[in-house]
């Protein structure tokens, strides 16, 4: 059966320059010589601060390309990069799919087992690596002889440099004895700019290769839907490594936003992250609530509460806690706005806005609750909801099905994956996205559940997730993961891990009550388990398949009958 059964009617000819190629080169070359006096601020090695241009960074990106053509990188290239969101990782985001080559992003909170089979499975023969990451480029260099050139980026002089790596040259030195200028060559918009592999709990990771076409049409869209102007200032937050910082670098510098770059950073480090935030006056930037929730806690220790109306904080990977929004908006005057995407979708799919519909209809404990809804489906990108049978359901808010998205920017296919292994990840040219969720009927998705996630008790489902923010808003609760565990009468029961804050006492009486303002009592936990850390995936998702495997035992013993 074909996964793409869609017939393509064509019409008159148009007299347009349709065959002008739309690439990543030109939206870095536009930025520079339009606005090339705006400012890129970058952190250094040693935790400082410093700054250049868009002028100075495509001078830079010329030299960087012509370097990686001295070396033999062209059309097809792969060139892996291991580095935090620093400003050579910037430069090499344009340098790279510059020459028709290939940016493969190496995930560096992968294991070395993961981390060699990505390498391998794309094909990389050239990695640019940070200096500070060599003790992981030197533990799967022995396994990877496909592997020709490594690239070492470094302040420091090479003969300063300790490294086991064959064939390594200095990526400064590079650079200085390379061409201040290059002719580009016009790369065809279907040819790959960027690839990124999945990184789910089980299986290998799965390759995703970007078209230039997709993430110009993307960038478009992010600045769009964010309602970004040449006057935003754009910081980073999200891995450049993974899903190309959600293809936020592209949109800034297609509207010449002074970008900020925090290189690298740690949850914990978030103090240093938010003085630079409010120093560089950002107002658009990119995370996840297990970093904006240690940033707000920050703001709260401050005497002085900075003004942020201006800014705009995408938040994904998991649910923005209500207590989250309020304080950042009321602390702040910042708005949260909640997204969502994924590896596959490179990644924007929706982006929760309000609709003049609903501000004129819903009260403000309303809006704010909407705004837990991973939003509306941004324009250029079309989603379905299926049950089981592959039927649609209906978009009423209340019927759940599985999200299948297809667009421009979402991908049709997977890298070296077998045919018979895609015909049960693509629908009628939709990609299956293993999500479970609803659309109400005012169009906003709200994703209640991962497939896999879903408790299933009794025949009926809860929401994980759902059960999860619920728990965030408990004031002696930190964090809380809930997953589905075996039980012999019920199929599956709900069991909760729990961070407590600070020194609070935290008891299953006290945990089934908060449940209950939304939880019929069929549907609450009989049994929590307090810990002070909840395992997490490479990209700071809750690790449920761990989770559900260490404690698969917990309902065991529970009777069958009544």
């Amino acid at each position: 059966m074909s996964m793409n059964s869609r017939s393509i009617v064509s019409g008159f000819p148009s007299t347009m320059g349709d065959d002008v190629q739309l690439n990543t080169t030109t939206l870095i070359r536009h930025a520079a010589r339009t606005h090339g006096d705006r400012e890129i601020v970058y952190r250094t090695n040693d935790g400082g601060w410093d700054r250049y241009t868009y002028a100075g960074a495509y001078g830079r990106i010329q030299r960087g390309a012509n370097a990686l053509r001295s070396l033999g990188v062209g059309p097809a290239t792969r060139v892996g990069v291991i580095d935090w969101n620093s400003r050579r990782h910037f430069e090499l985001y344009w340098a790279i799919p510059g020459l028709a080559a290939v940016m493969v992003q190496l995930n560096l909170r992968l294991g070395p087992e993961d981390l060699s089979y990505v390498i391998s499975d794309s094909d990389t023969s050239v990695i640019c690596v940070d200096e500070s990451l060599l003790p992981l480029a030197e533990a799967v260099a022995p396994s990877m002889p496909s592997v020709t050139t490594w690239i070492i980026m470094s302040d420091k002089p090479m003969n300063e440099i300790q490294t086991s790596l064959p064939n390594a040259h200095h990526y400064e030195d590079l650079l200085a004895a390379s061409e201040p200028d290059i002719d580009w060559p016009e790369v065809d918009e279907r040819s790959a700019y960027s690839a990124c592999y999945t990184t789910g709990t089980t299986g290998r990771p799965k390759g995703v290769f970007y078209s230039h076409r997709a993430i110009y049409l993307h960038s478009y869209a992010i600045a769009v839907n964010v309602g970004m102007t040449l006057h935003d200032c754009t910081m980073l937050i999200t891995p450049m490594f993974h899903g190309q910082a959600w293809g936020l670098p592209q949109a800034a510098t297609l509207m010449a936003n002074k970008i900020v770059l925090p290189g690298r950073y740690y949850a914990e480090d978030t103090g240093a992250l938010t003085d630079a935030l409010i120093a560089e006056g950002v107002t658009i930037t990119n995370g996840a609530p297990v970093i904006f929730l240690p940033m707000l806690h920050y703001i709260e220790t401050l005497e002085a509460k900075p003004d942020l109306s201006r800014l705009r904080m995408l938040s994904g990977a998991t649910e923005p806690p209500l207590p989250m929004m309020r304080g950042f908006k009321d602390l702040t005057g910042a708005e949260t706005v909640h997204a969502y995407g994924a590896t596959e979708t490179t990644p924007l799919v929706t982006m929760n806005t309000y609709k003049p519909s609903v501000l004129s209809r819903l009260s403000p404990g309303e809006l704010l609750d909407l705004k837990r809804k991973q939003g509306l489906p941004v324009s250029g990108v079309d989603i379905r909801l299926i049950d089981g049978d592959g039927n649609d359901v209906a978009w009423d808010g209340v019927t759940q099905g599985e999200i299948c998205v297809r667009g421009p920017w979402v991908t049709s296919s997977y890298h070296n994956m077998p045919a018979e292994d895609l015909v049960d990840r693509f629908v009628d040219g939709y990609w299956r996205s293993g999500d479970v969720g609803t659309i109400d009927a005012d169009g906003y998705l709200k994703v209640t559940d991962r497939i896999k996630d879903v408790i299933k008790s009794g025949g009926e489902w809860i929401s994980s997730i759902d059960m999860e923010n619920l728990l965030l808003s408990h004031p002696g609760i930190a964090a809380a993961a809930v997953v589905g565990l075996p039980h012999p009468k019920w199929q599956e029961r709900p069991f909760v891990l729990i961070v407590p804050s600070g020194n609070a006492d935290v008891k299953l009486d006290d945990v089934r009550a908060h449940l209950s303002s939304a939880f019929a009592t069929w549907q609450l936990p009989e049994a929590i388990e307090i810990v002070t850390e909840i395992p997490r995936t490479s990209v700071g998702k809750f690790n449920k398949l761990l989770i559900r495997n260490e404690h698969a035992a917990v309902y065991a013993g529970a009777p069958v009958a009544d």
